[in-house]
């Protein structure tokens, strides 16, 4: 009993840290998790002990490498993940969930709406689709976590940022590894300066591990003197 306590008391630490004068809406989308999200079947009930660590925290400290007021996609949002922790963290960042399934589009419209997030916009869709190409392209960052394999998120996040802007995916412990495995595929789709960072360094017992790309300019082509 004594270490679950520690354990409450340490994460509640990290989460004010995280969250500050917005824990209290940290902790009604953990609620909400819980409760409408394991009845919808968005979260699985063995999840529920771990929301705060394994979720919201590692979902929200990717915050760290976004800059302030940018615009963020959050590609295959399901439960809001990553897209709600970084929003109710990050006020200043205008956050757009995208998720093709109608009951997971359904839940994050009716929390943001009831919540009162006004830096945040659901779309139902899929991040291919033309319509969420042209309500969401042009962002400065598209997030992601567990959706995709590499390449396959790249050419779904790539078209949405702006040259320049950036993919930050959430990967486990083989996100190097899955760069080298989709390097050629990565660049062939206009992916460069590929590397893994950490989030939550000194914060999170296992910090968050996150793939970057940027999109290049397309080279100018240059017509064939006649």
């Amino acid at each position: 009993m004594f270490h679950v306590e520690q354990d409450e008391a340490r994460i509640h630490e990290i989460a004010v840290r995280v969250f500050g004068e917005r824990l209290g809406l940290a902790e009604q989308y953990r609620d909400s998790l819980a409760t409408d999200g394991v009845e919808r079947g968005l979260i699985g009930p063995r999840e529920v002990p771990r929301l705060w660590d394994r979720h919201l925290l590692n979902c929200a400290v990717l915050g760290e490498l976004i800059d302030e007021g940018e615009r963020v996609v959050d590609v295959g949002s399901g439960a809001g993940l990553p897209g709600i922790p970084l929003a109710i963290a990050r006020p200043d960042l205008h956050v757009t969930l995208v998720e093709p399934l109608l009951r997971r589009s359904v839940y994050l419209a009716e929390f943001v709406e009831t919540h009162g997030l006004t830096n945040v916009l659901v779309i139902r869709g899929r991040a291919e689709q033309p319509g969420v190409v042209k309500e969401a392209g042009g962002s400065d960052v598209v997030t992601s976590r567990a959706v995709a394999p590499l390449a396959k998120l790249a050419k779904w996040s790539l078209p949405l940022v702006h040259e320049g802007g950036r993919m930050l995916a959430l990967k486990g412990s083989s996100a190097a590894e899955e760069i080298e495995r989709d390097r050629d595929e990565l660049v062939r789709l206009g992916a460069g300066n590929l590397e893994v960072l950490e989030c939550g360094v000194g914060l999170l017992e296992t910090p968050t591990l996150v793939v970057k790309a940027e999109r290049m300019p397309r080279p100018v082509r240059r017509r064939k003197k006649r």
